[in-house]
Order: structure tokens, then sequence, then C-alpha cells
């Protein structure tokens, strides 16, 4: 099994999603002690955004990119091999202002790649990341979870199953900046959840 864990958090040490994310690669390694695991920080490591070089770059042939396109290619050739080998992924994303943080939004764009990751066929778009298992654990200082604020799951549903990602678990760490009391709850929640859908 290989097991590849995406932090979206720009807080490092203190970051709740972090912290969760890696409490369920450290569930899947214990059911799986021979698992290997990669995990990509988006905070120590961003990831460029998707720019007019960016696209530039990926819209020209192979053989006629310039070196500084051909190493922006190189950067999102590294995050799809990533994603293309794993059979696991765990996301950590916090919510800011309604929305993943920007990073991700940069990871998932660097991964979606027609005719690599996806195509369109006369059916309609084909998904090429298949067969994957998604674990997405959510923090976030409100209450959110089912109601028409939420735009994460809708967009994290919409964008991994567009690639092939129809399998997504998601956890829910929500309340955490509603005082003491309600962060405690939250992360109780948020660990049963996980004990839930990965038993010891």
């Amino acid at each position: 099994m290989n097991i590849l864990q995406i932090n979206s958090s720009a807080r490092a040490d203190s970051s709740h999603s972090t912290r969760l994310a890696s409490t369920i690669t450290e569930r899947l390694r214990a059911a799986n002690p021979q698992a290997s695991v990669t995990v990509r920080d988006l905070l120590r490591a961003p990831h460029p955004e998707l720019d007019e070089a960016a696209l530039q770059a990926l819209f020209t042939p192979a053989s006629e990119r310039t070196p500084e396109q051909a190493a922006r290619v190189a950067l999102d050739d590294a995050l799809i091999a990533e994603i293309q080998a794993a059979d696991v992924v765990v996301l950590g994303v916090p919510m800011y202002n309604f929305g993943v943080p920007a990073q991700l939004k940069n990871w998932i764009d660097a991964i979606s790649r027609a005719r690599v990751t996806f195509q369109y066929t006369d059916k309609g778009p084909e998904g090429l990341l298949k067969n994957k298992k998604v674990y997405a654990a959510l923090a976030r200082g409100g209450i959110y979870r089912d109601t028409p604020s939420d735009s994460q799951v809708p967009y994290l549903k919409t964008a991994l199953g567009f690639l092939g990602m129809t399998d997504i678990e998601f956890v829910y760490a929500e309340g955490l900046a509603m005082g003491p009391e309600a962060e405690r709850q939250a992360l109780a929640a948020a660990q049963a959840q996980i004990e839930d859908a990965l038993p010891a």
C-alpha cells in the first residue's frame, strides 16, 4: 500500500487538520505495517500557482520547451507521479474563508492534466485516477457541515471525482474557534470518526 498525505494548512505544528491527517495515516500504517508513506507539506514546500507562464509551458510541446518551461512542468509531473502511485490519499484541509486553502487548490490544479489524470470521451469526461481511497480531515472554526456555507465538501467531491477519485471519506472537526470545550468536543468527535472509519 502506498499512502500519500497532503497537508495544506498555513499553520505548522499547531494545525488541527494536519494532526488529524497524521492520525489517519498512523492508523493506516498500523493496519498495514509494510505500507510506504509520502508526506507532502504544502506549507513547507508550496507549489506554484497556475499562472500564464505555467499554462504556456504546459501547452508547449515537450521538445520545444525552454529550460525554464521544462522545469515548471516537471514540478507538476512530480505531483502527478505521487498521486498516480498512491493507493490511499489523506488530505488535511482547514477551512479558510469558506473554501480550501490556496495551496490545496494549487495542488489540485497541478494534478489535473488532460489525457494524463482525466480525459474527455464521447460519453463525457473520465477520471483516470481510479481505485483510490481518499480521507479528508476537515478542520473548521465554526459549524458548517451539511449547510449551504460548506463549499469545501462539494468542491472536493467534484474536483477529485472528476479525476476518478470518488471514494472519499470526510472527517469533521468543527466549532474549533467556539471556546476550549467546543474545541475539545470537536477533536474528540473527529477522533471517534477516525476510529470508526479505521478500526484498530
